[in-house]
C-alpha cells in the first residue's frame, strides 16, 4: 500500500473515530442534562445537569475540532473529580460510578487530541500518554474491584479466650436449633483451627430427594440435628431423614406428605430422650408409650400437623396424638388448610414439653391466632396456651378452645432458660402489617416484643418491645441467645441478645426484662401520616451496643454500576419520602431504611462463649413502598407471593382505608440496588466491651449480577445474607448464606478469609458442626438447596472433613 494510500486510511479511522465520540459525548451529556436537570428540579444536585452540558459542549468542540478542546476534557474531569471526593471522599464503590464514566470519556477524547488542528508535538504526546495513564489506571481499578473495600477493624482489648479444653460431658449433641437452647450455635471443637482448616474436603454428600420443580418448592433452610453419630435432617416439605453421622448414608426416611402454597420451609426438627427427662419421675419414664418411643424426633410440618417420630425407626409414635399426629390448626380460625398459618420454626423442646409457634398471614383482619402452644411430647396434649387475647387462660382444657383471631405470632425460634425456667417468645406483629390506627391493646403491647413466659404454666412474666406500633413489618425474626455479660458496673448479668430487622442489638436481664446495656427512647418523624394512622412519638434505639447498617440514607449515598443508574437513583430517592429510620408508611412512595427484609433476619448469631466475640450477619437493601387505597389496588398486579416474591406488585393489605401496600426494591433500572456497597457483611462484638471489632463484606457477584445476569466474576461486594453463621472454639467462623455458592470459614480474631468451598447451588441454612462419637472426627455439614428465588435449585447435604492421616 502506498504512502497517500495508508495517510488516507488513517484520516479515514479517525475521522469516524471522532464522529463516533461526538454522538457518544452528545448522548452522555443529553442523558445527563435530561434527567440532571430533573433532580435539581427536586432539590439535588447540580453536578449532572453542569457536566452533561460541559459533554455536550465537548461533543460539539470535537465536531467543529477546536482547539479549546484538549482544556475543556481536562477541566471538566479535573471538576468532576474534585466533586466526586467531595461527595465520598475515597471510598472506592462511592467513586467508581462517578468517576469511571468520565475517565473513559477523557480517555478518548485525549487519543482524539492529535488529530485536531494546530496541536503541537508536546501536547500531542501528552495528550497520548496522559490517555495510556487513564486506561492503565482504568485497569487497576477493575482489579482492585477483586480485593474487599468497606473493611472495619477496630483495635479493641480482647479477653482472652478460656483454655481449649474438650468439650464438658452432655456437650456432644447437636439437639436445638441453634445447638443447645440457649441458642449460642458454637461448637466446643478443635479439631479443625485457623491452620489447617484449607485442608477441608468433601467427606460425604447425600440428595434428600427434596421436590426442586414445579410451584411452591419452598426454600432449603434446614439445620440438621445431630444426636450421637446419627443426623436427622428436613426438606422444605418435611421430608424428614436419618443420616449416619460419617458416611451421610440414609439409615431411614419419613414423608408425611405435607404441603401448602405460601412460606414453605423447614428450618429444623426437635429431639426427645426420655432417659434424659429430669422433669418426669421414674415411673412416669417407665409408661409402655414411652417405652415404646423413647426417643422422639418432632416435626412441626407446613400444612399444620405436629407429629412425633421414633429416632430409631423413623415410624409414628403410636401414643402421641391420633396415631402420631396432632392437627395443629385446631382453634385457629379459617387457615385454608394450612395457607394462612403453620409453623416454620423447630420445636422447642423443654423436659417432656415442645412449643411451637407459627408463621400467620398478615392480609386482612380475622387471620389466624398467633397463639404459641406448649405439647406434652409424651401424649400431643396441650400442656398450656399462650394467646395474648385470652391472658388470664392458659389452659386448654378440652379440645374445641378457640385462640383470639390475628394476634402477634411467634414465627422463628424460642429460647429456653432451665435454670430459670423460662421460654422466650420473639413476637411479630398482629395482622395487618403497615396500617394500624385500630389496633387493640394487646397487638400494641405484644406486638415485635420479646415475652418471658413460665415454661411451666404458660404464664407471662415479663415484656419488652423493641419497637412500638410497629407499622414496618419489624417483627423480631430471630432466636433470642441466652449468654451472660457484665454490665457497665461490673456484676455478671444473665443476659438475653435480641437481633432485630432495624439493625439494633438488645441486651436485656433475661430475669427481668430490663436493659444491660444502654437504650434510649428517641423521638421519630411524624410527617406525612397515613390517613386514620397513630404512630408511636418515639422509638427505643439500643445505643449501648453497635448499630449495623442504619447509617441514614442521602442522595449522595445512592450507588450505581454507572454514572446513568446512579443518576436514576439519586431521582427516585429526591421523589420518595425519607425521614430515617422509622419513616412514617403513606401513599406517597416512601423509604423503609433499614426495611422489613433486614438488618438481621431469620438466620441469627452465633457466639463463641470462651472469648466471648458475638458473629451477625445483616443485609442492606431499601425498599421504597407505597400505601394503596382500597379504589385502586384493581390498577396493579397482586400477587401474595414470599418476599421478594412480590417485589413491583401491590400485596393485599386490607386495613382502614387501604387496600394494599406496594414493595418495590429501592434499586436502578439495571436491578442493583441504589445504596452503596456492601450490601451484606459479618460483623464481630466483643460482648466484654461491647465494641465492633471487625466487619468485613460476605459474598461475591458471581453468580448474581445485573439485570439478573451472571457476573461469573467473584467481585466481594458483600451481598445480602440470610442464614447464620457458626462458631468453633478453635477460632472460626463458619458461613454460607451469602448470594454466591460458597461455604466460607472466617478467622472469629480478625474476619480474613481463611476457606471456602464451591458449592453446586447457593445455600442459606446455618452450619451444623459435630465431632463423630464413633470416629472422632470433627464434620461440617451445609444443607444446600439455593439461594432464596435463585433458578439454581438443588437437595444436598454436603459435609466437610480433614483428609485422614
Amino acid at each position: 500500500m502506498s504512502a497517500p494510500q495508508q495517510s488516507a486510511g488513517k484520516r479515514w479511522f479517525f475521522t469516524a473515530y471522532r464522529l463516533l465520540f461526538v454522538i457518544l459525548s452528545f448522548c452522555i451529556g443529553l442523558f445527563f442534562v435530561i434527567w440532571g436537570g430533573k433532580l435539581v428540579s427536586l432539590g439535588g444536585s447540580a453536578y449532572y445537569l453542569l457536566g452533561g452540558l460541559a459533554y455536550l459542549i465537548i461533543a460539539v468542540c470535537f465536531l467543529v475540532r477546536s482547539k479549546h478542546t484538549f482544556w475543556l476534557s481536562l477541566t471538566t474531569f479535573f471538576l468532576t473529580l474534585c466533586w466526586a471526593l467531595y461527595e465520598v471522599q475515597f471510598n472506592y464503590w462511592g467513586l467508581v460510578p462517578r468517576l469511571v464514566v468520565p475517565a473513559l470519556l477523557l480517555m478518548l477524547s485525549l487519543w482524539l487530541i492529535p488529530t485536531l488542528p494546530q496541536t503541537g508535538s508536546g501536547r500531542r504526546r501528552l495528550a497520548n500518554w496522559g490517555g495510556l495513564g487513564i486506561f492503565v489506571v482504568l485497569l487497576a481499578t477493575l482489579a482492585a474491584a477483586f480485593y474487599p473495600h468497606n473493611v472495619i477493624r477496630n483495635e479493641v482489648a480482647l479477653k482472652a479466650p478460656d483454655a481449649k479444653a474438650a468439650p464438658a460431658a452432655g456437650e456432644d449433641n447437636w439437639e436445638f436449633f441453634g445447638r443447645s437452647a440457649s441458642g449460642t450455635r458454637f461448637a466446643p471443637y478443635t479439631q479443625i483451627t485457623p491452620e489447617n482448616v484449607k485442608n477441608l474436603d468433601v467427606a460425604w454428600v447425600y440428595h434428600t430427594g427434596r421436590r426442586t420443580t414445579g410451584s411452591a418448592i419452598g426454600v432449603d433452610e434446614n439445620t440438621p440435628l445431630q444426636v450421637g453419630n446419627v443426623l436427622y435432617s428436613c426438606t422444605p416439605e418435611n421430608l424428614i431423614t436419618a443420616l449416619d453421622a460419617d458416611s451421610g448414608k440414609a439409615l431411614w426416611k419419613f414423608d408425611p406428605q405435607a404441603k401448602t402454597a405460601e412460606h414453605v420451609t423447614c428450618r429444623g426438627v426437635g429431639y426427645y430422650d426420655v432417659n434424659k427427662d429430669d422433669s418426669l419421675s421414674a415411673d412416669e419414664k417407665s409408661a409402655p408409650a414411652l417405652q415404646q418411643c423413647p426417643q422422639r424426633i418432632l416435626v412441626s410440618t407446613v400444612d399444620a400437623r405436629f407429629m412425633a417420630l421414633n429416632a430409631r425407626t423413623g415410624e409414628l409414635c403410636p401414643g402421641f396424638g391420633d396415631n402420631g399426629s396432632v392437627d395443629l390448626k385446631q382453634g385457629m380460625g379459617d387457615t385454608e388448610n394450612s395457607k394462612r398459618y403453620h409453623p416454620t420454626a423447630a420445636p422447642v423442646v423443654m423436659g417432656h414439653i415442645a412449643i411451637i409457634g407459627g408463621w400467620v398471614r398478615d392480609i386482612v383482619h380475622g387471620e389466624p391466632s398467633g397463639v404459641v402452644r406448649a405439647f406434652d411430647v409424651r401424649t400431643g396434649d396441650v400442656a398450656w396456651a399462650w394467646d395474648v387475647g385470652q391472658p388470664e387462660n392458659v389452659t386448654d382444657p378440652v379440645k374445641g378452645r378457640a385462640y383470639t383471631l390475628e394476634t402477634p405470632n411467634v414465627w422463628t425460634i424460642p429460647s429456653f432458660d432451665k435454670a430459670l425456667n423460662l421460654v422466650y417468645l420473639p413476637t411479630g406483629n398482629g395482622p395487618p402489617d403497615y396500617w394500624g390506627g385500630d389496633r387493640n391493646e394487646a397487638k400494641e403491647k405484644y406486638g415485635s416484643a420479646i415475652v418471658a413466659v413460665d415454661a411451666g404454666t404458660g404464664q407471662t412474666k415479663w415484656v419488652y418491645q423493641t419497637v412500638h406500633h410497629d407499622v414496618w413489618d419489624y417483627d423480631l425474626p430471630s432466636q433470642p441467645v441466652l449468654f451472660d455479660v457484665k454490665n457497665a458496673q461490673g456484676e455478671t448479668i444473665p443476659a438475653l441478645i435480641q437481633t432485630t430487622k432495624t439493625g439494633q442489638i438488645f441486651v436485656l436481664d433475661r430475669r427481668t426484662g430490663k436493659p444491660v446495656t444502654q437504650v434510649e427512647e428517641r423521638a421519630v418523624a411524624q410527617e406525612g401520616v397515613a390517613e386514620g394512622e397513630r404512630l408511636s412519638a418515639t422509638q427505643p434505639f439500643s445505643v449501648g451496643m453497635p448499630q449495623i447498617g442504619v447509617e441514614p440514607l442521602t442522595e449522595k449515598s445512592m450507588w450505581g454500576v454507572s454514572s446513568f443508574d446512579q443518576l436514576l437513583c439519586r431521582v427516585s430517592f429526591k421523589e420518595s419520602a425519607y425521614h430515617g429510620m422509622y419513616t412514617p408508611p403513606s401513599e406517597k412512595p416512601y423509604i423503609e431504611w433499614p426495611s422489613l427484609l433486614g438488618g438481621m433476619n431469620w438466620g441469627g448469631i452465633s457466639v463463641d462463649e470462651r472469648s466471648g466475640l458475638m458473629f451477625v450477619n445483616d443485609m442492606r437493601m431499601p425498599l421504597r413502598m407505597s400505601l394503596v387505597r382500597k379504589e385502586d389496588v384493581a390498577k396493579y398486579k397482586i400477587s401474595t407471593d414470599e418476599v421478594p416474591g412480590f417485589m413491583g406488585t401491590v400485596r393485599p393489605q386490607i386495613a382502614g382505608p387501604y387496600g394494599g401496600v406496594r414493595i418495590d426494591i429501592l434499586q436502578s433500572a439495571l436491578g442493583v440496588p441504589c445504596n452503596t456497597p456492601p450490601f451484606g457483611t459479618m460483623t464481630a462484638i466483643d460482648l466484654h466491651s461491647k465494641k465492633l471489632v471487625w466487619q468485613v463484606p460476605m459474598g461475591s457477584v458471581q453468580d448474581t449480577g445485573p439485570l439478573g445476569m451472571k457476573t461469573h466474576m467473584p467481585i466481594p461486594l458483600g451481598m445480602p445474607t440470610l442464614g447464620g453463621p457458626t462458631s468453633t472454639a478453635s477460632g472460626l467462623v463458619f458461613f454460607a448464606g451469602t448470594q454466591d455458592y460458597y461455604l466460607r470459614a472466617l478467622d472469629s480474631a480478625t474476619g480474613k478469609e481463611l476457606w471456602k468451598a464451591r458449592l453446586p447451588v447457593g445455600a442459606v441454612a446455618a452450619p451444623l458442626i459435630y465431632q463423630s462419637p464413633k470416629t472422632g472426627k470433627q464434620y461440617v455439614v451445609i444443607s444446600a438447596g439455593g439461594s432464596s428465588h435463585s433458578p439454581d435449585v438443588g437437595d444436598y447435604i454436603i459435609a466437610y472433613a480433614l483428609p485422614q492421616r
